[in-house]
């Protein structure tokens, strides 16, 4: 009796399908070809209406790629020399993958970083097949960026960061790992699924172009796995005032003393506080209460067009200030600290020098900046997104709704890290037709919010584009001109070595803009990570260095490393200002009284349906 005959493989190294199977999945591709249209339907309503202009502008993409060819070539000799370099490299590719498949053992030419994760999936380096395909992106990828490289060094500073970004996201928007036929994890689960997969991303991605009403919004994680004041944003509190702009909440006490100085945290409007507050192991905000501060939260209203009027004056004026003399009638203190996180620092300075303009300055006792851009002559890739063309169009667009729409600030810091929070997901959810895991940080990422048109553009003019913060009288606020020379208050100041959203290097130029004694400490990972580092996690570590001079680089090779998280050290920091040990308050004991349970119906407006 004859054995079973096995199932032949295919190129790929997977069993072929049996003709049942192979009319199953051309059904379902028929199903996913129909679908496919509805969503190019959805997208192109959505681009007919001019309810919302594209990110990035196509016309700067277009001038972008328009200079970069003018410039490779003005030299048509190192062009064709590229070519012939890459080809040859193409060449021995070929030959070391025709040795492979004799099975010669053969060191790859090209391999990606250890922190580059799309090509983690043992197929990449098992397969010839695959493996050829990822070291000849590699090496495409390597040719092109060294004619850019040899291109932007006739460029202007502005165009040059320019066409390095979007070849970069063209780049990585190439990579085999984002097509079907090219990825091995797509495949397999292709051939397992009979297509289910690919039908399933469909379906995801009609959700997501339906939840953005024409617009892609990729899920991150599960929506529907948190909600704030039950598993994420629990800290105990009351809402003990409001305006329009803003609720302050007030936590709940975990101690019998507290300092007698309270903490007035102001977190970026950009995204939401509960950042400082996603569960109780993370929660820089209860930590904090759990030390003995009393701890008040500026909760930002989500703004829609009602706000549109609404200036950076009007955040220092019903936000800060405001916030300020509530915390007074619920403790009786006049005095405080501060603490304000990213744009919240930024506004948070500026109402030291507004204090300082009219003589107030000694109501702040301290004040604590986590990443936060005072200076902003250095601010990395986001200067891609900053000129006087870029911020024009999107003053035309507020104006249409009268405030700048939240996903496109969520998908500017996307893409700056397109790979980790564009690609990866689109990856699992379309191609892997996979639902995304439960991530509190990543549904925080996903909570977005709007910028008022009037806000937004005063920032961005002159914050970014004519960088006036940190010029003696460069802004004007509630008729105050506005000079940090005068700011004389303790400063401590907390960035990230891995910021891509505020570059340490840029954050460091604002420390010697003041005339009070300030702490640099510069903590690992990023803009979050960095910040958000229990000590209870003991990772990543921070530099410290008494010394401030000019230069950043100069500080950081004079710096010591500490081991461990910095909150202890932003304690020690923070207890020569907080006060004398008093009986600790509780919400409701001073002159005003709770309004609302915290987290507050502020912060709970979504805008993504």
């Amino acid at each position: 009796m004859m054995g079973e005959q096995s199932n032949p493989l295919t190129p790929f190294g997977f069993p072929k399908l049996k003709e049942a199977d192979a009319q199953r999945m051309a059904e379902r591709f028929k199903e996913i070809a129909e679908r496919s249209q509805q969503v190019m339907q959805e997208m192109t309503q959505r681009n007919l209406s001019g309810q919302q202009a594209p990110l990035p502008d196509p016309s700067v993409v277009s001038k972008s790629f328009m200079a970069l060819t003018e410039k490779l070539l003005s030299n048509p000799t190192q062009l064709v020399q590229a070519q012939a370099d890459y080809y040859q490299q193409m060449m021995t590719l070929w030959q070391t993958t025709s040795r492979r498949l004799q099975g010669e053992t053969v060191a790859p030419l090209v391999e990606s970083p250890p922190s580059d994760k799309r090509f983690k999936d043992d197929q990449w380096q098992e397969n010839p097949y695959f493996d050829f395909l990822k070291q000849s992106y590699l090496l495409s990828v390597n040719s092109v960026m060294a004619c850019v490289e040899q291109a932007k060094a006739q460029m202007d500073a502005k165009t040059a960061a320019k066409v390095d970004f979007y070849i970069r996201q063209y780049l990585d928007a190439m990579s085999p790992t984002n097509f079907p036929h090219t990825n091995p994890q797509v495949l397999k689960a292709a051939m397992e699924s009979g297509g289910e997969n690919l039908l399933k991303g469909l379906e995801n991605m009609l959700e997501d172009m339906a939840r953005g009403r024409g617009e892609l919004r990729i899920r991150m994680t599960d929506l529907e796995a948190f909600k704030l004041g039950e598993n994420i944003a629990v800290t105990p509190g009351k809402v003990v005032f409001e305006t329009e702009l803003m609720q302050l909440l007030q936590y709940t006490p975990t101690t019998e003393q507290a300092y007698q100085r309270p903490l007035l945290v102001v977190p970026p409007w950009i995204n939401k506080y509960y950042i400082m507050d996603l569960s109780p192991k993370n929660s820089f905000i209860k930590w904090a209460v759990d030390q003995g501060f009393t701890v008040f939260v500026i909760s930002w209203i989500n703004p829609d067009e009602s706000l549109a009027d609404r200036n950076f004056e009007d955040y220092l004026k019903e936000g800060t200030l405001k916030a300020i003399e509530a915390v007074e009638q619920a403790t009786g203190e006049s005095e405080i600290n501060t603490l304000g996180y990213c744009i919240g620092g930024t506004l948070l300075m500026s109402t030291l020098g507004y204090l300082a303009a009219v003589g107030q300055d000694d109501r702040v006792k301290s004040a604590t900046f986590f990443t936060t851009l005072i200076d902003f002559s250095e601010v990395g890739e986001l200067s891609v997104f900053v000129d006087e063309e870029q911020i024009s169009m999107m003053e035309r667009q507020m104006e249409k709704r009268g405030y700048l729409e939240g996903s496109q600030m969520a998908t500017v810091f996307n893409m700056l890290r397109a790979n980790d929070l564009i690609w990866s997901f689109y990856v699992n959810n379309y191609l892997l037709g996979k639902e995304p895991m439960p991530f509190d940080l990543l549904y925080w990422n996903s909570d977005s919010t709007r910028m008022p048109r009037k806000m937004h553009s005063f920032y961005l003019r002159n914050m970014y584009l004519h960088n006036r913060l940190k010029e003696p009288g460069g802004i004007t606020l509630l008729g105050e001109p506005i000079d940090l020379a005068k700011v004389r208050t303790p400063q401590y100041y907390l960035c990230a070595k891995e910021d891509h959203i505020a570059p340490w290097i840029g954050t460091y130029r604002g420390v010697n803009l003041t005339a009070g004694p300030v702490r640099f400490v510069l903590g690992g990972s990023g803009h979050i990570a960095g910040v958000i580092n229990p000590p209870a996690r003991n990772k990543y570590g921070y530099w410290t260095n008494e010394a401030l001079p000019d230069d950043p680089q100069a500080w950081l090779d004079n710096a010591e490393y500490q081991a461990g998280s910095w909150w202890p050290n932003w304690l020690d920091w923070s207890q020569t200002y907080a006060g004398d040990q008093v009986p600790a308050r509780q919400p409701g004991d001073g002159a005003l009284q709770p309004l609302e349970d915290a987290p507050g119906r502020y912060v709970k407006v979504r805008i993504d349906g």
